[in-house]
């Protein structure tokens, strides 16, 4: 299969590059199933229901939250009735919705997308990650049940990421960090055949402070004061994030690639 996942959508200028990319990328590359992680896709902060649908309608398969999931409050009943829309395995016990699902392609195969979220640095204590996805990979083998399996793993530090890669290494098809908005040049397959990449990067305009206009963030650093609120980039947006192939017996992963179209970034894709 080939499968494509963008990182952090950030606000209008994320959105508008997955509306007008996207559809032709799914063609060009021949794409089985993409996931978008929609993290930011509102005003830098959650996703609502309507950009969801904006989000899937252009070719999501599936969309990703992250640590400000129900930032938008209409998500909280969204979530109920979209399940090509999930969170957090790790995320509060009461929250809505689901943190991993089984889908199937046009052509009949499985995929499975799963996410947790990380501890390390981030503001809120969140249940442990990895044994948050141990059940899901005992019901839903690679190989067996799902034909291939995605892991977006949202966190801080690119240490834990890394651990996350290794931990799901053999049992996965692609493990994906999200959350900093930067791309990391680590992408490789890992011994037992799980692609892996830190952090996918954004979808959004990198003439920026991680997706947020520079002049209010420059403030904060130099002085220590805030005076403004974020606001996202509205520039061009560089699509960010990673292409895998998996071998259609195994699941496991037979080529990865890093994806940057658009924007300011150096290009790169399959």
């Amino acid at each position: 299969m080939k499968i494509l996942f963008l990182g952090d959508v950030m606000g209008r200028a994320g959105r508008r590059a997955i509306t007008e990319n996207l559809p032709r990328l799914r063609e060009t590359w021949a794409l089985d199933f993409v996931v978008v992680n929609g993290e930011n896709a509102t005003s830098g902060m959650g996703l609502s229901g309507a950009h969801a649908k904006v989000l899937l309608d252009a070719g999501a398969d599936c969309v990703t939250l992250g640590d400000h999931a129900f930032d938008q409050k209409d998500m909280l009943q969204f979530i109920e009735h979209e399940p090509r829309v999930i969170r957090p395995l790790n995320f509060s016990k009461a929250s809505p919705g689901k943190g991993s699902r089984l889908f199937t392609t046009k052509n009949g195969r499985k995929v499975l997308v799963m996410q947790a979220l990380g501890q390390v640095f981030m503001k809120r204590p969140f249940d442990d990650p990895f044994s948050a996805v141990e059940p899901v990979f005992k019901t839903h083998p690679l190989g067996g049940q799902a034909d291939a399996i995605v892991v977006d793993f949202h966190c801080e530090a690119t240490s834990e990421k890394m651990a996350m890669g290794h931990w799901c290494d053999g049992r996965a098809s692609l493990v994906v960090g999200t959350h900093t908005h930067v791309p990391t040049a680590d992408a490789m397959i890992l011994p037992g055949g799980t692609a892996h990449l830190s952090d996918a990067g954004m979808c959004g305009d990198y003439n920026s402070v991680i997706g947020m206009e520079k002049h209010e963030p420059l403030r904060r650093f130099i002085t220590g004061m805030p005076k403004d609120r974020f606001t996202p980039a509205t520039g061009e947006a560089t699509l960010s994030g990673v292409y895998i192939e998996t071998d259609d017996q195994t699941g496991k992963a037979t080529r990865i690639e890093m994806v940057r179209q658009g924007g300011r970034l150096q290009q790169c894709g399959p």
